[in-house]
């Protein structure tokens, strides 16, 4: 079935489409894992294990959320600011 006469069936309503989805090849954009290594001050990570253990999540969870927190804020604050340059990180 083409993407087309997916969208169309979609629209009509159709319960049945997830029939019509390859769920084990299927991905989401942009949310493939990439794994990276980042180095910390040891004072770094034990302020990341305290306040990980205080709200109950591991060091990687609270890191990838205040990373995503961080850059959806300052997304925000760029576009608030109408700051369309890319700052060339």
């Amino acid at each position: 079935m083409n993407a087309k006469d997916f969208d169309k069936k979609f629209d009509q309503g159709k319960k049945d489409i997830i029939d019509d989805l390859d769920l084990f090849t299927a991905r989401r954009v942009n949310q493939e894992q990439k794994r990276i290594n980042v180095d910390f001050p040891s004072w770094v990570v034990d302020s990341l294990d305290r306040e990980a253990a205080r709200i109950g999540v591991t060091r990687q969870s609270i890191i990838k959320v205040w990373l995503v927190e961080r850059l959806k804020a300052e997304a925000a604050n760029k576009a608030l600011n109408g700051d369309a340059s890319s700052g060339g990180h």
